[in-house]
């Protein structure tokens, strides 16, 4: 697969959030089973799995600004657009948390 190409950057963008999402959601799970953290319930749990969500979404930064380093124009082009379809759907599922 070539470095350089838009279809590796949405390869990288579409499973990076996901195994993100993953490793921060059993991270804090981890925590809470050992009383590092406290567990979340109600109100709280939707307020985390709103925050690992956006963070996770954040993990594309780090590939992102890599290929910045490296000027591979066309896989940070890759990246984008599955960022943009996780932002979008992570607004749409958190509107009326965010904007009442």
């Amino acid at each position: 697969m070539e470095k350089d190409a838009w279809i590796t950057g949405l390869v990288v963008g579409a499973i990076l959030p996901v195994v993100g999402f993953y490793l921060m959601e059993n991270l804090l799970e981890l925590m809470a089973i050992k009383g590092t953290l406290a567990e979340a319930t109600g109100e709280s749990m939707m307020r985390r799995m709103r925050t690992i969500g956006l963070i996770a979404i954040c993990f594309n930064l780090i590939p992102f600004e890599v290929c910045r380093k490296y000027r591979y124009d066309q896989t940070m082009r890759g990246i984008v657009l599955p960022t943009l379809v996780y932002v979008g759907f992570w607004i749409y599922k958190y509107y009326y948390i965010l904007f009442s």
